[in-house]
């Protein structure tokens, strides 16, 4: 990935931030993803008052991403407002973004500094398309 779009991916993901809607636990998360084509999508966490259908920022870009007719992601870079320390998606998330793929994963701090997470921590042995791959385990 270039440098200026690597640097449009983090500042992306931190403006989609302030779209997100979280009355009630005001954690914003932004998230953006590039595509393996070089197209740009972001999301943001959005909540209800039923909290089991909130959406995380990771599954709205992704679904996103997917309904424009994409499977291939080259990045993913995921923003929150959490000053001192970096922030990963959760468990939902990580299934979410290990049905589509290896890519490479940022965790960013408001300050656009960032940590590079290699995609084979996060979700050890996690249950995706390869494991119902009948040929590659038959």
């Amino acid at each position: 990935m270039e440098s200026s779009e690597f640097k449009k991916l983090l500042s992306a993901c931190q403006e989609a931030k302030d779209r997100a809607y979280c009355p009630y636990s005001n954690f914003r998360v932004g998230c953006a993803l590039i595509t393996e084509r070089g197209e740009m999508f972001t999301g943001c966490n959005v909540e209800n008052a039923s909290y089991g259908l909130t959406i995380c920022a990771e599954r709205t870009v992704i679904t996103k991403a997917v309904s424009e007719g994409h499977r291939k992601f080259k990045a993913i870079a995921v923003g929150t407002d959490i000053p001192d320390s970096f922030a990963g998606p959760c468990g939902a998330c990580r299934q979410f973004i290990l049905e589509f793929g290896e890519c490479e994963i940022f965790f960013v701090k408001p300050d656009l500094t960032y940590m590079k997470f290699p995609f084979e921590q996060l979700l050890p042995m996690g249950f995706g398309p390869k494991t119902l791959d009948t040929n590659q385990n038959s």
